[in-house]
């Protein structure tokens, strides 16, 4: 039968299981990301695995989240990363080399590929025709180690895009905040959205980006666009010409799903705080007052997102951006810097009072910018949830770099298409004079690396110990939160927590402190505890520190009505049970302070039970619970998490990760030998 990009990219890359939308599959990696804010624990664990060097075709560290070194904690963390990449046999982007997506696209991302990284918005490279996934820092580095990378076999949902969209001020960041609206935060889950149509052939590499970084915003395993001339183009302009593929969905294939958007009809949309599905179109927030501006990051950070704010400001006689306002712009690269530089944007943009940042994360991740109490920020990031600025109680926008452009000269909210005809954007130059990878340091070789030494700073602490689950447990409800819970509000963004992220212990301090400030002083009498949540629980980022953090502090197991995608395997993967209410009205019997307890829980893993029973002791009632947890999660579950299973299963081999790969991709299940090891290879168990 004729197949989509999407299942032809994933049967190259079968290890175990069926293609079945649901079904567990592990599947062989090429490319592995990481950055520092995941990087440090996801590394630890890597060394944790005993492998002496990393078994996938590529893999890169980058630093671009945790850059403000107010003391020696950021700075000790990058210092340990660089030493361990060399060490490892992974590649190194250092600080100011640009954020880690993007770079992504322009030096690595490669058609017919998949890669995971330890960033829910490695999703991006899907614009180069691969298969990009966000993962848990655990999974990244089991992956890293040469295992196969385990997930519940995704649907594919054809977004068929037709007409053309009218730029300058209808734009792709439209296109995504459509599917928002339509979707919902939750709407992605276990699904690849592959796009095609006429309107898809129309958009740029960095277009396709804008779409596939925020794909992640649907809860979606990735997002899909098949190479073509754009592409082929775009790697030409990279040096990269022998990294394209004739790749692209067979005629008269079939998919799951299909939505159609008509660009001819599309409009400006803007993402109401606080979540990025709160979509409505700019006519209904227009006039809204801003305190802030704010461009590019890991989205909409490309030359022609920059060039059109530059434009608009040099098209208006001198105007400069609004006094009521501070406007930022971040380039999300080196070479965008250098180009941008070189045309003569930047001077547009300084001229025009846009304070310009260095090519990292920065405000999107809450360092630096945060915005003042009660005023409205307008960003064209891709996040909005609250807190994420760095500002507890803030009020943020999301929109595209057009709305940006026009509402900065206004100090309000405004529809573009009120501003009349386009500037003329001033040229990109060639990019071919600023290609070079001359701050991407590659690692030691393996002679060299065997006599590396790791420094470790006080601030860094090794990842906490997993304990094998207890026949029956027993805790109080710690804390009932709502739908659409997010990694933010277990692990908060911003300068003053993400510095430690490499410090499992103190981070936990900062868990809920927005939302329940005295869960944290519960658990600390109690020793341990239960949660409960809504809808969408642990939506956003794949920081594992939101399950880490609760380990830390006793967080035995999590019930909600339904999970995050990402979120629910960091859970199962630290031993942290994520449980599903079976009857979503029982979530309105759970009590802070309750007693809860699970009589039967390792029995009920053990035998495959698809209902666990819980006891409200203070009443005696029962209720019962489910999960759609894989064999082999449970197995993880009853072991206390993927590390011990992976130990307990003998799955520690010393020497090349790569045999692994290699093996595994030979046999399922089955033992094999390569190179004289004896290697089990029914990791691909680790099943979403």
């Amino acid at each position: 039968m004729p197949e989509n990009l999407t299942r032809q990219i994933l049967k190259d890359h079968l290890v175990e299981g069926e293609l079945k939308p649901g079904a567990p599959i592990a599947l062989k990696i090429d490319q592995t990301l990481l950055q520092d804010a995941t990087g440090t624990m996801a590394l630890m664990q890597f060394e944790q695995l005993g492998v002496s060097r990393v078994g996938v075709d590529r893999a890169v560290q980058y630093i671009d989240h945790n850059v403000v070194q107010l003391d020696f904690k950021n700075p000790d963390d990058h210092r340990m990363l660089q030493a361990l990449a060399r060490k490892y046999g992974i590649h190194y982007s250092r600080p100011g080399n640009g954020i880690s997506h993007y770079i992504s696209i322009e030096r690595f991302a490669k058609p017919g590929q998949i890669m995971v990284g330890a960033d829910s918005h490695t999703t991006t490279s899907g614009a180069m025709g691969m298969i990009a996934i966000g993962a848990g820092g655990l999974d990244v580095a089991v992956a890293m180690g040469g295992y196969p990378y385990a997930i519940a076999c995704p649907a594919v949902v054809e977004v068929r895009l037709e007409g053309t969209l009218e730029r300058p001020w209808v734009q792709s960041k439209d296109i995504i905040l459509e599917l928002l609206r339509r979707r919902s935060a939750s709407g992605g889950k276990g699904k690849v959205f592959e796009f095609t149509g006429p309107g898809t052939a129309d958009l740029s590499i960095p277009e396709r980006g804008t779409i596939a970084n925020m794909i992640a915003e649907l809860g979606a395993t990735s997002a899909v666009f098949p190479p073509d001339e754009k592409t082929r183009e775009w790697l030409e302009t990279q040096d990269r010409e022998g990294d394209f593929s004739e790749l692209g969905p067979e005629s008269g294939c079939s998919y799951d799903e299909r939505v159609d958007i008509d660009l001819n009809e599309l409009g400006p949309l803007v993402a109401k705080p606080s979540n990025p599905d709160n979509v409505v179109p700019v006519e209904e927030v227009v006039g809204t007052e801003l305190a802030q501006v704010c461009f590019g990051s890991s989205v909409n950070s490309a030359y022609a997102d920059l060039a059109l704010p530059a434009a608009v400001l040099a098209d208006n006689g001198g105007q400069i951006v609004h006094a009521s306002l501070a406007a930022t712009a971040t380039p999300g690269s080196r070479q965008i810097l250098a180009a941008i530089a070189e045309s003569g944007v930047y001077r547009q943009l300084v001229e025009g009072g846009v304070r310009m940042l260095e090519p990292v994360c920065g405000p999107c991740v809450g360092m630096g910018m945060a915005p003042p109490s009660d005023a409205n920020s307008l960003r064209t990031f891709n996040r909005n949830f609250p807190g994420r600025s760095g500002t507890p109680e803030d009020s943020v926008y999301l929109c595209s770099p057009a709305v940006a452009s026009v509402s900065a000269l206004s100090g309000r909210i405004s529809d573009p298409r009120e501003y009349g005809d386009a500037p003329e954007l001033l040229p990109m130059p060639a990019l071919k004079p600023y290609i070079d990878d001359v701050h991407i340091f590659p690692p030691a070789e393996r002679e060299e690396a065997e006599r590396i030494e790791i420094p470790r700073g006080p601030n860094i602490k090794t990842p906490p110990q997993h304990t094998p689950i207890e026949e029956s447990l027993q805790a109080r409800i710690a804390t009932v939160q709502p739908d659409n819970i997010s990694t933010g509000d277990l692990a908060p963004d911003g300068v003053e927590v993400m510095s430690y992220r490499s410090n499992i212990p103190a981070i936990a301090e900062f868990t809920f402190r927005h939302r329940d400030p005295e869960f944290r002083r519960r658990l600390k009498e109690w020793g341990e505890g239960f949660i409960v949540g809504g809808h969408n629980y642990g939506q956003g980022s794949s920081r594992e520190h939101a399950a880490l953090a609760p380990l830390q502090l006793g967080v035995k197991a999590v019930f909600a009505k339904s999970f995050a995608r990402i979120h629910r395997r960091n859970l199962v993967a630290q031993g942290i049970l994520a449980l599903l209410f079976k009857d979503d009205s029982d979530y309105d019997r759970a009590e802070v302070g309750q007693l809860w307890s699970l009589p039967h829980i390792r029995d009920e893993l053990e035998s495959g039970s698809e209902e666990i029973t819980v006891r409200i002791d203070d009443s005696g009632d029962e209720l019962k619970v489910t999960h759609d947890l894989a064999p082999t999660e449970r197995e993880m579950l009853v072991l206390g998490g993927l590390l011990n299973y992976l130990k307990e299963k003998g799955r520690q081999v010393s020497g090349d990760g790569a045999a692994r790969n290699g093996a595994a991709a030979a046999g399922t299940g089955e033992e094999k030998q390569q190179e004289g090891e004896t290697v089990d290879q029914g990791v691909g168990g680790q099943f979403e």
